[in-house]
């Protein structure tokens, strides 16, 4: 026994070879009858008796340890499925499906959680595979196909094949259907190869197309008896079968018939590893303050936002709480319409009003220092962006003088500006979350020190988007424009996009622009793509029709005690759930 203990120090299979060793030689031994054992404590004496009890947990701790060691040496804590996780969400869900779901956060959140696409994001940014097994690329860049995995399924059982690919696709191209993604989709053909291959041909090329290959597929079976007619009122819209890692199973409404809970559970056909979770939970609040309170609570894990001046809030409620500080691709900025206001059609107005913005107080006193200033419509990051553009640094006294030397005088001392018999006067349009509205006091704060008259108006979401976003109703528009990693600006710059459903809020129309715009969205080449964005973006800020302001950090807060969560760019927010199947909060060990 001595032996063996001694040699604990040596490798495994020294161990071995003494035990092997240890038990042949007791193996060639006559071992005692029944009887004989029985009587095995009458004959020995008490000191022989204390001997054989110490060689007895000696020889079973050396056991118990090697056997220990050998599991924990060859195996490796995993995921294990099982556990549930529940976020509240800011916003209610109105349309469960992905070719309707563009203009609401709370739906694009459930949608990227039941329905899967082709392609995804990680938690980078990159695109990977989500429903294709592969793609290829041809005709320069003008045809792709994509194969489908095999094991792909719908929530209901049956198959996933091409022809759901195909029915979703030209769905969206139907303008009865008004699919928010319909603009990507113009042009586009789309034909099906066999049951697991689809072919996409475009007219032109279109450098950042894969992209677009992120929208949810519809099942064909669900979807194609639905009159076009009755697509936004069907009940499928709220019972949503989808191939993605999470099957709807119930919503709960309050007593004012608005969506406050809904449930997923975990789908066991999904096509990729996972999902760990067993069930997911989704409450719907209509405010931040309201989602503050059920976290306070502890009814929920997770908010899907939190404004930077209320982490210390939610910090001081619970231990083991990590907040994802991410980063979009997205800024907000001053969308000036310049038809609609006569001062602000004056390039040395926009000049005066951009340098009179203290940008760095925005940064600290509205996002509490989550995030970074921005002077062009290409972000740091992305391709295309250059250090090189024009900056208009915040100086009171240089717009003081721009105003000045362009005849715009206080002639009345009323302390406000005017020209002839123009006024600088203007109103400004936002929704009324808090960051906003905090921008925009500031905005007038700063504006009215250099004699610019300024109103706000705040109206909600809905309000905005109706009444003076797609009519194009407003002066002054505080905004944010949502972009791609590989931005394509085609719809928020070029002349043809300036009505609805196009997103040219400034309305501009720059004919060297247009021309840019189109040739880099066919250029291949990321380099020559990159420096026309460049081009691009030096005119935009040169002519000013738009003064961009800041993108601030996104900030998710959850639970630490569920692992998995690799999150640091987000293309849209609702890609945090993108690759939900590999978060858990269970754990067990597994074979190597």
């Amino acid at each position: 026994m001595c032996v063996i203990w001694m040699n604990l120090r040596y490798s495994d299979t020294a161990i071995f070879t003494h035990l092997k060793n240890f038990f042949s030689f007791f193996g060639n031994i006559a071992w005692p009858s029944s009887y004989q054992w029985t009587q095995f404590f009458k004959v020995v004496s008490k000191r022989e008796r204390n001997l054989f009890f110490v060689f007895l947990f000696f020889t079973i701790a050396s056991l118990v340890f090697i056997g220990a060691r050998y599991y924990l040496g060859n195996t490796e804590v995993a995921p294990a499925k099982g556990g549930s996780y529940t976020e509240g969400i800011i916003g209610s869900p109105r349309y469960l499906n992905p070719i309707l779901a563009q203009t609401n956060d709370a739906d694009r959140d459930i949608v990227r959680i039941i329905f899967a696409s082709l392609l995804k994001y990680d938690g980078q940014g990159n695109l990977i595979n989500d429903l294709a097994e592969s793609y290829t690329i041809g005709n320069n860049g003008k045809i792709y196909e994509v194969k489908i995995k095999q094991n792909a399924f719908w929530h209901d059982g049956q198959k996933l094949t091409s022809d759901d690919v195909v029915f979703t696709i030209k769905a969206i191209q139907q303008p009865e259907y008004q699919s928010p993604l319909r603009i990507n989709w113009q042009g586009v053909e789309v034909e099906k190869i066999d049951d697991l291959n689809v072919r996409f041909k475009l007219k032109n090329a279109y450098a950042p197309f894969l992209y677009n290959l992120t929208f949810g597929v519809l099942p064909k079976h669900i979807w194609q008896d639905v009159a076009t007619t009755d697509f936004h009122l069907s009940e499928q819209n709220l019972k949503p079968i989808g191939s993605g890692p999470y099957v709807f199973k119930k919503l709960e409404r309050n007593k004012d018939g608005l969506i406050k809970i809904i449930e997923l559970e975990a789908f066991n056909k999904y096509h990729n590893d996972g999902p760990y979770l067993k069930n997911i939970n989704l409450k719907f609040y209509p405010d931040e303050e309201s989602a503050i309170d059920a976290w306070q609570k502890s009814e929920i894990q997770g908010i899907n936002f939190i404004s930077p001046k209320n982490q210390s809030r939610i910090k001081n409620q619970q231990t083991g709480l990590n907040i994802y500080s991410l980063t979009l691709p997205r800024y907000f900025a001053l969308f000036i319409n310049q038809t609609q206001n006569k001062a602000l059609a004056d390039k040395n107005v926009r000049q005066a009003l951009a340098h009179a913005i203290d940008k760095d107080s925005l940064l600290t006193e509205v996002l509490d220092g989550a995030g970074k200033k921005v002077d062009s419509p290409v972000l740091e990051g992305m391709i295309g962006y250059s250090d090189q553009t024009k900056i208009y640094e915040f100086d009171l006294e240089k717009a003081k003088n721009i105003l000045d030397e362009a005849g715009w005088k206080d002639a009345n001392n009323d302390g406000f500006r005017e020209k002839a018999e123009t006024n600088l006067e203007f109103s400004l349009v936002t929704i009324p979350w808090t960051e906003f509205s905090q921008t925009a006091d500031l905005l007038k704060k700063n504006w009215e020190a250099i004699g610019a008259k300024v109103s706000i108006e705040t109206k909600d979401a809905t309000s905005l988007q109706q009444e003076n976003i797609r009519p194009r109703q407003y002066q002054m528009l505080l905004f944010g424009e949502l972009l791609n990693i590989d931005p394509d600006p085609f719809s928020f710059w070029h002349s043809t996009q300036t009505k609805d459903p196009g997103l040219n809020l400034a309305l501009y129309e720059n004919a060297q622009v247009d021309a840019i715009l189109q040739d880099a969205r066919q250029d291949l080449d990321p380099v020559s793509r990159a420096n026309k964005y460049q081009q691009f973006s030096q005119i935009i800020t040169e002519d000013l029709p738009a003064i961009f302001l800041y993108t601030p950090d996104y900030l998710y807060p959850i639970l630490n005690k569920f692992k998995g969560v690799d999150l640091k760019i987000l293309v849209m927010p609702s890609d945090r759930f993108s690759q939900i199947e590999k978060w858990y909060s269970e754990t067990a060990r597994v074979w190597k």
